[in-house]
């Protein structure tokens, strides 16, 4: 069985930094791409950032451009999002997906129903 968990989510104030953690088990992700996305109530799902397992072809959403950074560490099977200089606006549900295909499809709003495996999510919440 495939699996997603992500964990690392608070409550913090904004200015501040947050390390977001997938882990991720059940099968060979070496050959896929991996993805953070967030989802508020006022914006709906968005994009993040997503890679390929191997760390190259990144992708970022304009507005976490220069704050985050997705990473991945083989040894752990773990996928990263490292959150700087968080604003109030960055408060949402994050979760974590996983794909076979390039990493741009994460980028692609019609390819996320089609995405192989997603997280439960982790509550991010900035105050100001």
């Amino acid at each position: 069985q495939v699996l997603l968990v992500e964990s690392g989510g608070g409550l913090v104030q904004a200015g501040t930094s947050l390390r977001l953690s997938c882990a991720a088990s059940g099968r060979t992700f070496s050959s896929y791409s991996m993805g953070w996305f967030r989802q508020s109530a006022e914006k709906g799902r968005e994009f993040v950032a997503a890679c390929s397992w191997s760390g190259s072809n990144t992708y970022y959403a304009d507005s976490v451009k220069g704050r985050f950074t997705i990473s991945t560490d083989n040894a752990k099977n773990t996928v990263y999002l490292q959150m700087n200089i968080l604003k109030p606006e960055d408060t949402a549900m994050y979760y974590c997906a996983a794909d076979s295909r390039s990493p741009e499809v994460m980028v692609r709003t019609t390819w996320w129903g089609k995405l192989d495996y997603w997280g439960q999510g982790t509550q991010v919440t900035v105050s100001s």
